[in-house]
């Protein structure tokens, strides 16, 4: 005797049915989407495996999961290292000097840019500041190197033409976050400005042409059209800049380090690599180190994110 299947369990056979239907007539995309899933999670996944060794005293011969279990020993240890309170708190300066800075410096420029009439001029303009972050990290250190240089660079040089007393700027602990954000507003500005620039074309024109009939200037159209058609944006890449803070790349860091401004330069990541690779003595330090920034950006993120909901109703979740 056969029985009917009825009420739920049919409509779970249904929706089954129909999502089996859909990956059938659809194979190739999800061919297509199978390959970057895979690379993600060898690539980025799977070494997550490895964050164990903050846990433990990493040794060759006992590999990951043979070494020896120390708990929290190594995050102790980081703790009570009276250098990473100096690493923590430069990173933590320089990030928040960075984040500040891009984010009002970046949209001005949207907004400037958009308002700008000829095509040719803006076109040109966009390309200028594009082109800067088409360039390596190393090129760019060894430009920022040659331009500041006290003695042969175009600013020693400016300075005794002036008559003044050049200051080695590129040694001076002071002058590194200042060099570090402001080269990078630079190099990054064109690029950063574009998804502003994309969110200021989607601007209904009729509101222009409603505030331009109601005597509103093209500065009032700036502040009560332009800037609140971009909050949105702002806030949400406001929360992702804010889930990276504390972690600033290496790369430009350690091209920019010397003996001089090592005080001001050591962050995190460059404290972690040096202790972890290019000491090559110490690998669960500079594990713990990491997972403990990545904790930290965790935090961050979710914690800006919660008040961003709250005060704008934009979130990324």
């Amino acid at each position: 005797m056969k029985h009917k299947i009825e009420g739920p369990a049919l409509n779970i056979e249904g929706r089954r049915g129909g999502v089996m239907k859909r990956i059938a007539s659809n194979w190739d995309l999800y061919v297509m989407i199978t390959i970057p899933l895979i690379l993600l999670l060898v690539f980025f996944y799977y070494p997550m495996f490895g964050l164990q060794i903050a846990f433990k005293r990493f040794s060759a011969s006992g590999g990951i999961w043979g070494s020896e279990w120390v708990g929290l020993y190594q995050f102790k240890k980081m703790l009570n290292t009276p250098k990473f309170a100096q690493v923590f708190f430069n990173t933590l300066k320089i990030s928040v000097y960075y984040i500040l800075v891009k984010a009002v410096v970046t949209v001005f420029f949207a907004m400037l840019l958009n308002v700008v009439r000829s095509k040719v001029y803006k076109k040109t303009v966009q390309m200028i500041t594009y082109m800067p972050y088409f360039i390596s990290t190393v090129i760019m250190v060894g430009i920022l190197s040659q331009l500041l240089n006290s003695r042969i660079g175009l600013y020693g040089n400016i300075c005794n033409m002036l008559g003044i007393q050049a200051v080695d700027i590129w040694s001076k602990p002071q002058y590194f976050p200042h060099i570090y954000v402001w080269s990078g507003i630079w190099q990054n500005l064109g690029w950063n400005s574009v998804i502003y620039l994309a969110a200021l074309s989607s601007v209904d024109q009729a509101l222009y042409e409603a505030a331009s009939i109601d005597g509103a200037s093209r500065f009032k159209q700036l502040i009560h059209i332009d800037f609140p058609s971009i909050m949105p944006t702002f806030v949400i890449l406001f929360i992702l800049s804010v889930g990276s803070m504390m972690s600033l790349g290496y790369e430009k860091v350690l091209l920019m380090q010397n003996q001089l401004n090592l005080s001001a330069s050591e962050i995190i990541s460059t404290y972690s690599y040096k202790v972890a690779l290019q000491t090559g003595t110490d690998y669960s330090y500079g594990t713990a180190i990491s997972l403990f920034d990545s904790v930290i950006n965790l935090v961050l993120i979710v914690f800006v994110n919660q008040i961003s909901k709250r005060v704008t109703d934009s979130s990324l979740w």
